[in-house]
């Protein structure tokens, strides 16, 4: 695919060259001088980081409203935001409330610098069917870097919470057959796409994505004949993992019965043209009448026998619970608390599956609020909450990168249907490269990852206030001593980066 097989990540290619020298060129014949030229060329650049000037860090003994808030609902707070959220309300509490309503609605925050960082990413913007022009190699990296990317800069930070969770619950490997091209499509057309809309649509999305078709085989259940078994591999993670739970009622019957209907969805693969698209081909479907957690589907529905499904175990109250189990885990607590469970899946079902208002509602519980520094950060998220803090500038390269590998948590690569977990056992052996990361940061020793360290703590005010900014509280005499101990500077950043304050949110 000429060019399109060659990464991107060390040279510009010769149209972005000449872009960039065109560029250069006006900014100098109009005057553009001082940062309005690094703005102009940031697309290409890179991302050099963001430290606006002197901003007041948290003052509280203990981890406030507002600072629970960013810790959860976003990946946590750069340098100014506490100051940022603190001032949209007199109590910390309505101030607090405020940034989630705010982020519930993503469409009306402009993002302009997050998309100016991805923008450089040529092929996660590329149209479905020219992603097969693609190495596999330079999808995945572009996907990598994007997902970092947009995590760490965007002002829609919920948003980008919840492209987090939905790509754990609707898991697909990178690396399986046809995904390593069709996952940056999913990742666009289905999970980006849905994020924050209604579940029902999310999940439809999903079953009749080229990318899901592949990972979970659904491309080759069919019923040519009667002899021919369908292949259940989809049909059972529809019901265990993506709707009813594995403890949501239904029967190997049902799998059966499920897999049935979804015969005949298939993907071109072999075909020159408009490969990759999903096809129905009514002669691999069985067409006879099914029967699906006691609801009859009559004989000679074709391919409405999908959307009959997903309407049976869209909106069931196992699928409410599973889900709002999930999300209580993911920004609650490891073990979810019963009533806000309750509470979620209530509003899950009476909101018909509507996402923002499922979260407005888990948002709402005392538990989300009582639950502060309690949930061990995850890999990503501790790495992109301390390029927020220090307010660095990356590239999202491969020298950051790694240490996502080397933690088991790169985006796109958990090979089981179940998705990266969400509780902290499993992450406990991360501990070293935890470490070992926060001292490479804070170090100045990631390629193409920057951090102005003295900056930073002049615009927190010093010492004190960097600790405050990057713990959410004022810090206790203990790690006030220790910080001292090491002198302060990287290994004093290093410190507070590894620290377990800084490593649970």
């Amino acid at each position: 695919a000429g060019g399109r097989g060659h990464s991107r990540l060390t040279m510009l290619d010769r149209r972005e060259f000449l872009r960039v020298g065109g560029l250069t060129a006006l900014a100098a014949a109009t005057g553009c001088e001082g940062e309005a030229l690094p703005r102009l060329l940031a697309p290409w650049l890179g991302d050099d980081g963001e430290i606006d000037g002197p901003f007041a860090p948290p003052a509280a003994v203990e981890i406030d409203p507002v600072a629970h808030a960013l810790a959860r609902v976003t990946f946590g707070a750069r340098p100014g935001d506490y100051a940022r959220a603190r001032a949209l309300a007199r109590d910390p509490m309505d101030a607090a409330r405020v940034v989630i309503e705010q982020q519930l609605s993503p469409a009306r925050i402009r993002d302009a610098r997050a998309e100016r960082a991805v923008r450089r990413l040529e092929s996660i913007h590329a149209p479905a069917g020219e992603l097969f022009e693609y190495k596999p190699s330079v999808l995945l990296s572009e996907m990598t870097r994007a997902t970092v990317l947009r995590a760490a800069l965007s002002e829609r930070q919920l948003y980008e919470r919840m492209v987090h969770f939905w790509s754990d619950h609707f898991n697909i490997d990178a690396s399986k057959g046809d995904c390593r091209w069709l996952k940056a499509a999913d990742d666009r057309f289905v999970i980006r796409a849905h994020a924050l809309g209604r579940f029902p649509d999310l999940l439809r999305a999903s079953a009749v994505s080229p990318a899901m078709l592949w990972y979970l085989d659904g491309r080759a259940n069919r019923k040519a004949s009667p002899d021919e078994r369908p292949n259940e591999n989809y049909a059972r993670e529809l019901l265990e993992l993506h709707t009813l739970g594995v403890h949501g009622g239904y029967t190997q019957r049902d799998v059966m019965e499920v897999a049935r209907c979804l015969t005949g969805w298939t993907v071109r693969s072999e075909q020159l043209f408009r490969k990759g698209e999903v096809a129905f081909r009514p002669e691999l479907h069985d067409d006879g009448e099914k029967v699906v957690l006691g609801t009859r589907i009559a004989a000679g529905y074709g391919a409405r026998d999908l959307d009959v499904v997903l309407q049976i175990v869209a909106l069931h109250p196992s699928t409410a619970r599973h889900i709002a189990t999930k999300l209580c885990r993911r920004f609650v607590a490891d073990d979810p608390p019963s009533a806000a469970v309750s509470a979620v899946a209530t509003s899950f079902l009476g909101s018909g599956g509507d996402i923002r208002t499922t979260l407005r509602a888990l948002f709402g519980t005392p538990e989300f609020w009582a639950a502060r520094g309690a949930k061990l950060k995850r890999p990503f998220e501790l790495i992109v909450s301390a390029l927020r803090a220090t307010g660095a500038g990356t590239d999202a390269g491969e020298a950051l990168t790694v240490y996502l590998t080397r933690m088991g948590h790169a985006p796109f690569q958990y090979p089981t249907p179940e998705g990266y977990a969400d509780d902290a056992t499993p992450w406990l052996g991360t501990l070293l490269w935890r470490w070992s990361f926060a001292a490479a940061l804070a170090g100045g020793r990631i390629a193409g990852t920057r951090i102005d360290l003295a900056r930073l703590r002049r615009a927190a005010g010093g010492d004190r206030g960097l600790m405050a900014h990057l713990l959410g509280r004022r810090a206790t005499a203990e790690e006030a001593r220790a910080y001292g101990e090491v002198g302060g500077g990287a290994m004093g950043l290093a410190l507070l980066l590894a620290s377990p304050a800084f490593q649970r949110a």
